[in-house]
């Protein structure tokens, strides 16, 4: 644990790397933070920042989330913090953030955001994926390109959770084996859309409301791909307000039965919270797949 003058130097030292001259550090705060970084708001000379920063040595994590960022704000669909800076210092890995103070949402704030994640999945590609990989969480998420959606949702996120948390003998070789049997069924149970730009970690505690009390997105974890697939990840964990699914479906309407897919699709984000957290996240996955195999 650094002392508190450690952590002015640590922070003095960053924004030295940053801003290539010496920056007075007067006070800094920790926020709530997920499980893997520390987050602070830091009060300096020159204005207030935010920065994540953690020991675990996640490499090219802080990287790959500051190009994902900078490719939602080239979207002009919805506001994302500017990027400052990244990179290690005294065996820590940092990014630095424009700091966003919250407000109060507005009174159309959740409409503002269907229409915003609407505009966001109108951007497409010619192969589902991305140029780079990146992460899920902690985890490695494997964005190489693939042509079609099915063998990307089969390969690059629903197997590779499956054979880690087998691997990790978090699930048993019988249930590994219906994932196998799984895949072969889902040809019929999924439609063809092409790819969308998607923020990849859609849910409540990844939307904040900016200074203006409007919606603005963090911690992505981007990638072309099924726009279904983002819109079923916002009913976990509490979900969203109505009105966001009502204009989101006014703006850019999804196909028809949408809702029975919706286990399906979060079947990878649940399979991600078992690889992270255990296997409390793992009955609603079994019921999934019992209800398609039996």
């Amino acid at each position: 644990m650094k002392t508190t003058e450690e952590q002015f130097q640590f922070f003095e030292g960053v924004f030295f790397e940053t801003l290539g001259h010496d920056v007075q550090v007067t006070e800094y705060r920790l926020l709530q933070g997920g499980s893997i970084n520390i987050t602070v708001q830091v009060v300096t000379n020159e204005g207030k920042f935010f920065i994540k920063y953690n020991t675990r040595n996640h490499e090219q994590m802080f990287e790959t989330e500051a190009k994902g960022l900078d490719l939602l704000r080239e979207t002009n669909a919805v506001r994302v913090p500017e990027v400052i800076n990244w990179g290690r210092r005294d065996g820590q890995d940092y990014l630095v953030l424009e700091n966003i103070e919250y407000t109060k949402p507005n009174v159309d704030y959740w409409e503002n955001l269907g229409e915003k994640i609407a505009a966001l999945h109108r951007n497409t590609d010619e192969k589902f994926g991305l140029d780079f990989d990146n992460y899920i969480g902690s985890l490695r998420q494997s964005n190489e390109k693939k042509d079609d959606w099915l063998t990307f949702f089969i390969e690059k996120r629903l197997n590779l959770q499956a054979g880690l948390a087998y691997y990790n003998e978090l699930i048993s070789k019988e249930l590994y084996d219906k994932f196998q049997q799984f895949y072969k069924i889902l040809p019929e149970l999924l439609p063809v859309e092409k790819p969308s730009f998607l923020h990849g970690d859609l849910w409540s505690g990844n939307v904040i409301t900016d200074n203006n009390g409007n919606p603005c997105l963090i911690d992505p974890a981007v990638y072309y791909g099924n726009r279904e697939m983002e819109i079923a990840f916002t009913n976990l964990f509490g979900g969203f307000d109505q009105r966001f699914y009502d204009t989101y479906h006014e703006v850019f309407p999804l196909q028809p039965r949408f809702d029975l897919r919706v286990p399906i699709y979060n079947i990878y984000p649940l399979l991600v919270h078992v690889n992270l957290f255990g296997t409390s996240y793992l009955p609603p996955v079994v019921r999934t797949l019992n209800k398609y195999l039996s």
